[in-house]
């Protein structure tokens, strides 16, 4: 018999707190549904007002408001109509100055008719299932990365196919995904100018701990009640007595993040999934660990070697322990992508798109203009354009988010095994 813990995604069975949590929230949403101004279906004319549910009120999410009230500034019809969060006092601040209804379950907030979409900024293992309760509310979403928690294999494909059989717009929040670098070099692959694709490289490179420095814990007095719903920060992640570190400083605790794996290559490995035109891969291994923030449970050092049906390897490095992006970078931290074919390669150096031949190849060096660079506002303004025009090919869709992801969950789930991760196309889910 299959042992079902070497299952990487855990979704052969359920825990008692999962099992609760998630027949909770399908009661709760029979309600949210039929609430919606607009019915699932319905568009957001050219001139209506776009009204903007924040949940998560933390650093993000307001960074994120604050995106919004640019675009406001510069014309979009767009209001941050209701905040929620599970700490009071965030929501509070969000609140007041934004002019916004105050929510502490995100349910709530999705059952307001003034809500058209969403933006999700909450810690990593609670995307998932608010998404999928926002888009079942008839909601449009924007979702911070990672899209689910690294366990969280079987949410990630229940997310993808709600959104697929809906009419819902999903933008995930892998900002570099604006920087039309990426898609022109798609394109460059899609003509056959490399030659058909064998070999990728990417990576992050960056220095930050996340722990006191990174992550300050706002009050240290802080307990549970009614300004701190612990069991909500706690979803289906085990069920822990409350500590103000984790709460505050959730990105250093495995139970809620996953390290760089999570947090930082969704922004490295998105990009090169859409130019190679990959979906699932076939194996991952990784290695790395804690190799310089010994006060963290999740590893400040990862690096990943993914292969595909289509024969084609990816390595994924990284570290938070030097910011040296090794080739150069394009976004804070992040390596730039070097994609091989059997006719030559394609990079990026300064403001171009850069063909090198292989040797004795036909082929001529070439380069190519970058249109425009990554910007975080024109990302916003992509999902936003997006949801008027119900056109669900975002700058990173929930199609790209999932076979990004579940790459990324087969190194943790080597990193984690010290085996091979292997995806089982016919059963679809993890094997390690």
């Amino acid at each position: 018999m299959r042992n079902e813990r070497q299952e990487a995604d855990g979704s052969g069975t359920l825990n008692r707190r999962q099992f609760i949590g998630r027949t909770a929230t399908a009661l709760g949403m029979s309600a949210v549904a039929s609430s919606a101004t607009r019915s699932v279906g319905q568009g957001i004319g050219a001139n209506e007002r776009v009204g903007i549910g924040l949940i998560g009120a933390g650093g993000r999410g307001s960074y994120l408001a604050n995106l919004a009230a640019r675009l406001k500034d510069g014309g979009e019809n767009i209001d941050i109509v209701a905040v929620c969060d599970v700490y009071r006092p965030r929501m509070e601040r969000a609140a007041e100055q934004f002019g916004a209804k105050r929510y502490m379950d995100h349910r709530e907030l999705l059952a307001d008719p003034d809500v058209d979409v969403v933006t999700i900024a909450t810690p990593d293992h609670l995307h998932g299932y608010q998404a999928i309760d926002a888009v079942n509310a008839g909601k449009d979403v924007y979702c911070e990365k990672p899209v689910t928690h690294w366990r969280q294999f079987d949410l990630i494909k229940r997310l993808a196919a709600v959104v697929e059989k809906s009419d819902r717009v999903f933008q995930l929040g892998t900002q570099g995904m604006s920087d039309s670098a990426w898609h022109q070099m798609r394109e460059l692959v899609q003509e056959g100018l490399i030659g058909q694709p064998i070999h990728a490289e990417c990576g992050y490179f960056r220095v930050g701990d996340w722990g006191e420095r990174g992550m300050p814990i706002d009050d240290p007095s802080a307990q549970p009640g009614a300004d701190l719903n612990w069991e909500a920060f706690l979803g289906d992640s085990p069920k822990r007595p409350f500590d103000v570190s984790r709460f505050f400083r959730w990105r250093m605790y495995e139970d809620y993040s996953g390290g760089p794996v999570t947090d930082l290559f969704p922004h490295s490995l998105t990009p090169v999934t859409s130019i190679l035109g990959v979906k699932m891969p076939s194996a991952a291994v990784a290695t790395g660990g804690k190799f310089r923030y010994e006060e963290r449970e999740v590893p400040d050092t990862f690096n990943m070697l993914i292969d595909y049906p289509e024969k084609i390897t990816v390595a994924v490095l990284g570290t938070q322990g030097n910011d040296y992006p090794g080739t150069g970078g394009r976004g804070a931290g992040g390596r730039i992508p070097v994609v091989r074919g059997w006719d030559g390669a394609l990079t990026v150096r300064g403001e171009k798109i850069l063909f090198t031949p292989i040797r004795d190849s036909e082929k001529k060096p070439q380069e190519f203009p970058i249109e425009r660079r990554e910007d975080v506002l024109e990302h916003y303004r992509n999902f936003i354009a997006c949801c008027r025009s119900r056109d669900k090919k975002t700058n990173s869709p929930v199609d790209l988010a999932y076979y990004t992801q579940t790459a990324l969950l087969m190194g943790m789930a080597s990193l984690r095994s010290g085996k091979a991760a292997r995806f089982d196309a016919a059963q679809e889910r993890i094997v390690v």
